[in-house]
């Protein structure tokens, strides 16, 4: 090391000499001559005074200003190419320090930002909230804007394995929804379009949602779900069940109260007022048993969340061919309370049938619990009973339980025993059934 520091100081040295020889290099050779001349004639012990004579003051012209001192190119240079001095004691190695950078890379602001836009937020196992606002209509209402993408396509698949009592358990394979959709959603206005090619009724949403900035005024036009009974308007993905159940089965397909039709529908939602949450429309009738067209139907729903996202309290109701007999028409109340994995949900319907009057109760509980980071158990239980009242009595009940295994909050697999008594049955049967369902 000390080799080298001396090698190096000698090539600068070198350069010194150089800068410093450029100057006289530059000198014409007659005043060199000259000053050579005069200086080989001067005696040192003359005192300066040649044959009697003094030399003449070889000062600036009289009157001249006297020239100020300008520093040149060339002690710049010098100032750049000589080594720092060395003081006594110091180690010859010693190496100059240099100026300390951060090791981290500055990011601009827009490469920050869409970093963090591609950062999503990894959602738990057992998370099984809907992409599809025509499953549910509250599925993106809490989402924030920059996480919503403008068009999204979404769909999913349900297979199913089921063994059946009443059919000697027959064994049966089907494919229970093979939903595919696309949605938008621009700043004041949303529309979703979706169908189910496993399903004899292809088409299931079609609409436009119009909002103010807010998003506390909307307005609905087109085919969607009619704002009647909690468990039809709950997501298909969000529940913990295979199909929806025994009432919802009854009034709805059979009796068509409530479910998807073309109709227009207002919403209000006052967050700082509990969640509250007013929805009412006007929807097509349903046909009658000569196929015309019955007159139009109406429903409402009011919803509060006393307790923030714990505790959700329902109020609805449904009046077909509300303009004209109404022969059929129900209300409906209900109530979901959520603690952390656990999960309950209870409703109460009342109304009248062409049949006569009659009541339903509904109650569905589960408790998801992860296994890892990525995979969740839940197991469910669930009850439901149904009572008609008038010129045909009948009663109908079920009871069922399940365990799902969970894969994040796109693929889940469904084992569930169910005992059911259903209108039209002798006889409770059993009934044992796997699904495998997916989403993307």
């Amino acid at each position: 090391m000390g080799g080298c520091r001396w090698d190096e100081l000698g090539r600068r040295g070198l350069l010194v000499a150089v800068l410093v020889g450029g100057p006289a290099w530059a000198t014409p050779a007659s005043e060199g001559a000259e000053a050579s001349g005069s200086a080989a004639s001067v005696d040192a012990l003359s005192g300066g005074v040649v044959d009697g004579v003094e030399p003449v003051d070889s000062g600036p012209p009289e009157g001249s200003e006297p020239l100020e001192s300008t520093p040149s190119l060339t002690e710049g240079a010098l100032a750049q190419a000589l080594p720092p001095r060395i003081q006594p004691g110091d180690a010859g190695d010693a190496v100059r320090p240099t100026p300390t950078t951060s090791a981290a890379p500055t990011v601009e602001p827009a490469e920050a930002a869409a970093a963090a836009k591609k950062k999503k937020k990894k959602r738990k196992p057992g998370a099984q909230q809907e992409d599809s606002i025509g499953e549910d209509s509250t599925a993106l209402d809490d989402t924030p804007d920059d996480e919503i993408q403008t068009v999204r396509v979404f769909g999913r698949v349900y297979a199913q394995a089921s063994a059946d009592e009443r059919e000697k358990f027959a064994r049966t394979l089907s494919i229970n929804s093979a939903r595919v959709g696309v949605a938008t959603s621009l700043p004041n206005l949303e529309a979703e379009v979706s169908a189910d090619l496993a399903d004899s009724t292809i088409l299931k949403d079609a609409f436009v949602r119009l909002s103010d900035d807010n998003k506390r005024f909307r307005l609905y036009g087109g085919q969607f779900k009619s704002p009647f009974l909690q468990r039809r308007l709950e997501g298909a993905w969000s529940l913990p069940i295979q199909g929806r159940g025994l009432v919802e089965d009854y009034l709805g397909d059979v009796h068509e109260l409530g479910g998807r039709r073309l109709g227009f529908m207002g919403e209000v939602r006052l967050k700082g007022l509990w969640d509250l949450r007013i929805s009412a429309g006007a929807f097509q009738g349903s046909r009658d048993e000569l196929g015309a067209r019955t007159k139009e139907d109406l429903a409402g729903r009011i919803t509060v969340r006393p307790l923030k996202k714990m505790l959700t309290l329902g109020f609805s109701t449904y009046v077909a061919e509300a303009l004209d007999r109404a022969r059929r028409h129900a209300v409906a109340a209900d109530a979901e309370l959520r603690f952390g994995g656990f999960n309950v949900k209870g409703e109460a319907v009342t109304g009248r049938l062409p049949v006569g009057p009659f009541t339903a109760q509904l109650l569905l509980a589960s408790w998801t619990l992860p296994v890892t980071t990525e995979w969740a158990l839940q197991p469910v239980v669930g009850a439901e009973g149904l009572q008609l009242r008038g010129n045909v009595e009948g009663r109908g009940h079920s009871l069922l339980g399940g365990l799902n295994l969970l894969l994040g909050s796109r693929f889940r697999g469904q084992f569930q025993v169910e005992r059911a008594l259903r209108p039209g049955d002798e006889a409770p049967g059993l009934e044992y059934s796997l699904q495998l369902a997916t989403r993307f």
